[in-house]
């Protein structure tokens, strides 16, 4: 029973410190955009021109 002394303040801080970091995540905005990253990754920026038939710039 002595464990419950430590465990469960330790439970309860740990809980209220996910709150706060879920409040400050919804506060910052960062679940705003949840489709935008995963349409940017497979969008193709470096389009090249029809008659460009180099394989690598390096």
């Amino acid at each position: 029973m002595n464990i419950l002394v430590i465990l469960f303040p330790l439970a309860l801080g740990l809980g209220l410190l996910g709150l706060a970091a879920f409040f400050w995540c919804m506060r910052t905005g960062q679940f705003s955009d949840l489709e935008g990253p995963s349409w940017r990754i497979l969008r193709d920026d470096d389009l090249r021109s029809p008659g460009d038939t180099r394989v690598n710039d390096r």
